[in-house]
């Protein structure tokens, strides 16, 4: 009788999805309820956790519950840790959980919001999960080795270190990217730098509670940090509000960007447990929280998406940034579908704080899950916005005009009426002074988020209050990919230093730590140096790399993952790791090649060179020459290690399943858990 209840059940949630996605992807010329969105979602991540994941923790990897992992095997106190599965789930979801799926799906949504939407649901189920469960169990199994090591031991010398280089320049650039979108979204503000200041003694406040004070009370220590977050947050309005720690809390980008290098540096270094995991664990909570808030408040309220399915801009003349849905929707909005960067938090950190086997699929699956829910909030936060207030501002003011007049008559004339009055009145109700040409997407969001909260939570008198509190949920958001990055890329580096003096390959030797910490910092720190003094703010010339870069670290991901797969002769299982690369082999190199040769100026990077060559010179034209002209030259020799990474790859499975290569799984040897096996 249950079993035939859950079969029913199932067949409800599918025939439930299947409805919802079809509302959505087939509604044309009235808005839509929101609430579409909502169902569909749920139901393809319900489907997708219960069925495929399921079936590739049996058929492919083959969980094994009485396996020790490095977190018991190799446990040093600092990066090698038993750990809780709710604190690694929300250690990971904290570092996985960046920028992509807060500013990727607004900026996309200039497409209308079902291009994003159907690419963040069949992404995220078939490839995003999918890529951080598998590299996630496969680093377990190799005793926590990072990507590029996988890399090497799995296709050959060469691959290994093409794969090695490609992934160490691609995280120097996220991370730069990354930092930079923290600099912007907290110089000037002082509510947001003190709340997230104020993370960081709390964070190390619970890490010595759960390690010497009450140890393994996971619960006191999480009411005790949500409670801290929270005092934090009302402190950071009251901050902004006293003029004396208002002008202590009011930073610059130069200073801010130095006092984000010294904490990544920190982060790095110390143990795991005093900082790292349990201010991510802190930041889940702010993280998950709004999002549920979120989700509530578009149930509750169901606003409707004002935005169309598909607007005019998918013929490739978009304001907010030119090109057409393929290949840059799918470059557009990464994290909320597939990263790149998860794989290395999936082969960094997170393998090395497991505690069983069998909870990979929860953190690795399940995480990327979380992330996507962001993603599908975040289409939702543009679409209740009146596309022409969208417009206004997401578009640079080099395309809709300077002056507001302008702006609103471009727009205007697109079709998507919008006035100054509309955009004064909207300003006004957040606390700014202006809203027009605030690129970037982080901006549109927080006003979509506090429209929401605001209908549901206070009204429009607290509009300013729940605009101000997503402005410091996104950097809170952002900043933890920083100090999970960084770590992480100290682990690659000592990885290959430890091939030339044995001592420096050692992750609990502090003068390696130390030193490879510092290289790590000062790597990403010179290019968010270079993006802070850039006349167009950095973003510019940083942010066209972040896309193409986190797929093609992606792309080597599944090539990774693809050749163990075969070496573990699941061959007729490969396509599950196969299909997603293919995908984005195509959408990656098609975007490389348009952004690097295309004669269109908004597109091209080279001809954007050309185009202000053609004026007089300052210094200002030519360090945009320059960007553009190093951005060029940067994707292209990605492209390049990328595509050998992918042959040599190639090479490897022809070579196995013809036979002609004999298999050698390198995985570490079985040894039996001492851990209880977890009941429920």
């Amino acid at each position: 009788m249950n079993k035939t209840l859950r079969v029913l059940l199932w067949i409800a949630v599918a025939t439930l999805g299947a409805a919802a996605v079809g509302v959505v992807a087939l509604r044309r010329g009235e808005p839509i309820n929101a609430l579409w969105l909502v169902i569909a979602a749920t139901c393809c991540y319900a489907l997708g956790y219960r069925f495929y994941s399921k079936f590739i923790s049996a058929r492919i990897l083959a969980l094994d519950a009485l396996r020790a992992t490095p977190a018991e095997r190799l446990e040093n106190g600092r990066d090698f840790l038993v750990t809780n599965k709710w604190v690694v789930f929300g250690h990971h979801f904290a570092a996985i959980a960046g920028p992509g799926p807060l500013v990727g799906p607004v900026l996309a949504a200039q497409f209308g919001y079902l291009p994003g939407t159907l690419w963040v649901l069949a992404g995220a189920v078939f490839a995003g999960c999918v890529q951080d469960f598998v590299i996630l169990l496969f680093s377990i199994r190799r005793d926590g080795k990072s990507l590029t090591e996988m890399a090497k031991e799995e296709t050959g010398p060469l691959g290994g270190f093409v794969a090695y280089s490609a992934v160490i320049a691609i995280l120097i650039i996220l991370l730069a990217v990354v930092a930079l979108v923290v600099v912007n979204a907290l110089k000037d503000s002082p509510w947001g730098t003190f709340t997230i200041s104020m993370t960081i003694p709390i964070a190390l406040l619970m890490g010595l509670y759960l390690r010497r004070i009450r140890p393994g009370k996971v619960l006191e220590v999480s009411v005790i940090g949500f409670l801290l977050v929270l005092a934090a947050i009302w402190g950071g309005q009251w901050a902004s509000q006293n003029p004396a720690l208002a002008r202590v809390f009011t930073l610059t980008a130069p200073s801010l960007a130095i006092l984000i290098i010294i904490y990544a540096f920190a982060a790095s270094a110390m143990p795991v447990w005093l900082l790292l995991a349990p201010r991510d664990y802190l930041s889940t909570f702010v993280k998950l929280g709004t999002i549920s808030l979120l989700a509530i408040g578009i149930v509750v309220m169901h606003p409707t998406l004002h935005m169309p399915a598909l607007t005019r801009f998918t013929d490739g003349t978009g304001p907010v940034f030119a090109g057409k849905i393929f290949p840059f929707a799918f470059i557009t909005i990464a994290c909320g579908a597939i990263s790149g960067f998860h794989s290395l938090i999936s082969s960094g950190t997170t393998p090395k704080l497991i505690a069983r086997e069998t909870e990979t699929r929860m953190v690795g699956y399940g995480a990327m899950m979380a992330e996507s829910a962001v993603a599908v909030m975040a289409i939702i936060a543009a679409g209740v916005l009146q596309p022409g207030l969208y417009f206004a501002i997401n578009s640079p003011a080099g395309i809709v005009g300077q002056t507001a007049a302008a702006a609103t008559s471009t727009i205007s004339n697109w079709g998507f009426p919008v006035t100054a009055a509309d955009m004064q009145a909207l300003a006004h109700a957040v606390g700014e002074q202006t809203l027009f040409n605030r690129t970037g997407g982080a901006p549109a969001f927080a006003v979509g988020m506090a429209h929401i909260f605001s209908q549901s939570l206070g009204g429009q008198t607290v509009m300013a209050l729940w605009y101000h509190f997503a402005v410091m949920f996104e950097a809170l958001f952002i900043l933890t990919i920083l100090d999970a990055g960084t770590r992480v890329a100290r682990f690659m580096i000592q990885d290959a230093l430890g091939h030339i003096y044995k001592p420096l390959g050692r992750t609990s030797w502090y003068p390696s730590i130390l030193a490879t910490s510092a290289l790590i910092v000062a790597a990403w720190g010179c290019f968010l140096w270079q993006g802070i003094k850039d006349p167009l703010g950095g973003i510019n010339s940083l942010w066209p790399l972040f896309g193409i870069a986190n797929q093609l670290l992606a792309t080597v991901a599944l090539c990774v993952a693809t050749t163990i797969i075969i070496k573990l002769h699941r061959t007729k299982y490969a396509a599950v790791t196969l299909a997603p690369l293919s995908w984005l082999v195509a959408v990656t190199f098609t975007a490389a090649w348009q952004k690097v040769f295309d004669p269109s100026p908004r597109i091209g990077f080279l001809a954007q060179a050309r185009a202000p060559a053609a004026g007089p010179m300052t210094v200002a034209t030519s360090r945009l020459i320059f960007n553009n002209r190093l951005d060029a030259a940067v994707t292209a020799i990605l492209v390049v290690m990328v595509g050998l990474v992918l042959v040599e790859s190639a090479r490897q499975w022809i070579s196995i399943i013809t036979g002609r290569q004999a298999v050698q799984v390198r995985e570490a040897p079985f040894v039996l858990t001492r851990l209880a096996e977890e009941q429920g």
